[in-house]
């Protein structure tokens, strides 16, 4: 009997340590940021997934330039705003939108859409489109191994910013008065 109730501990301990291998973990990892009004009421919020420069060249190559970009890896990057807010002066309404970018050398456009739950850019309509603007590329201090988007909050609002690589770009994002 004891002989049995060995033998059945150590099967359920292999099939334990089976069951929890990671390995096919995704390679760019999902994250999510949001930021807040000085009341602490959320303004928006960005889901996004975090691809790796792994010594590759990113912009002009990876991420080719004028060439629509899912703004990160794996599902088009998703943004939800709560209140009506103004994109760099574009008044774009409360809701879930996709954020595309098109990444050019000195400049991206910046593009918010109506059609949400989409895998790349592949299905990106622009007839959907709800705002689009252009705002320059600055250089970062330090190189960004994993793309990544935050918020810096401001008195009316906050600046978004995403960056890569040795790139980095600011969009204002102000609450409706």
């Amino acid at each position: 009997m004891n002989l049995i109730k060995i033998s059945l501990l150590s099967l359920l301990i292999s099939f334990s340590v089976n069951a929890q291998d990671f390995s096919d973990m995704d390679k760019s990892p999902m994250d999510a940021v949001i930021t807040r009004n000085q009341d602490n009421s959320p303004l928006a919020r960005i889901v996004y997934s975090r691809p790796k420069k792994k010594n590759r060249v990113i912009f002009g190559k990876l991420v080719p330039f004028n060439k629509i970009w899912r703004t990160g890896a794996n599902e088009a990057t998703e943004i939800t705003f709560y209140e009506t807010a103004y994109i760099n002066g574009t008044k774009v309404n409360p809701g879930t939108y996709t954020l595309y970018t098109i990444p050019q050398k000195d400049e991206w456009t910046i593009i918010i859409n109506e059609k949400i739950n989409v895998w790349g850019a592949y299905s990106y309509e622009k007839s959907l489109d709800v705002l689009r603007t252009t705002v320059p590329v600055k250089s970062t201090a330090a190189t960004v191994e994993d793309f990544s988007i935050t918020f810096k909050p401001t008195e009316d609002g906050s600046d978004l910013l995403m960056g890569w690589d040795d790139t980095f770009v600011e969009i204002p994002i102000r609450k409706a008065k």
